[in-house]
């Protein structure tokens, strides 16, 4: 096979990768890479279809990727006092994925708990359940984002933008426990700092 071949080649892997993503911005970026290299292998094997066909979806891509970057989100929290019925088939539908990140092995029902769901536009996008351990720290039990919205800009506003309400309720700072490799790679970048007390690994971060 010459080059144009593994180009069309490779082409194809990136579109079918793009395909995979459940975030639509990321979905939009590759399938953007996959359809420039798309258009390039038409140009250079002289099959103008393939060539125009994706030359309009590289414009296409590119008019919703600014659709989006021109966007701006609105984020609100909401704290869960009574509502369980919410919380509970939240929780259930998401069970598997929120497996994948962490082990939930405390008492979600316990009625000391914070209870926080992130709403991005309206849509409740993450939730938040964390106890109050000592009078300035908080435990977080479950920090997840359902899939859609995973591009830690929830995370940002959680930990960042909304520090205020840690700090109006006396919270100096986050402790929460490693899961797997994903979430500690989430926690690090959401500026939690890892530990070791008593041969117990931990994340926290500092409210300030």
């Amino acid at each position: 096979m010459d080059y144009k071949e593994w180009l069309g080649y490779l082409a194809s892997l990136i579109v079918l990768i793009s395909l995979l993503m459940s975030s639509v911005k990321k979905l939009r970026w590759i399938n953007l890479i996959g359809s420039l290299t798309f258009a390039v292998y038409g140009f250079l094997i002289d099959a103008l279809p393939v060539a125009i066909m994706n030359t309009g979806i590289i414009g296409i891509n590119i008019y919703y990727l600014i659709q989006m970057y021109r966007k701006n989100d609105y984020f609100t929290l909401t704290a869960l006092d009574k509502e369980k019925n919410y919380f509970e088939y939240f929780m259930s539908f998401y069970k598997e994925d929120i497996k994948t990140f962490i082990t939930e092995e405390h008492d979600l029902k316990d009625e000391s708990l914070v209870k926080l769901f992130i709403l991005r536009n309206t849509v409740p996008a993450g939730i938040f359940v964390a106890k109050k351990t000592k009078e300035d720290q908080m435990d977080v039990y479950i920090d997840y984002v359902t899939p859609q919205y995973r591009d830690f800009q929830i995370g940002e506003y959680l930990f960042n933008t909304q520090k205020k309400y840690f700090i109006e309720q006396g919270i100096n700072s986050l402790i929460s426990h490693p899961g797997t490799e994903k979430h500690e790679k989430y926690l690090q970048k959401m500026g939690f700092i890892k530990k070791t007390e008593k041969d117990e690994v931990f994340y926290i971060k500092e409210i300030k």
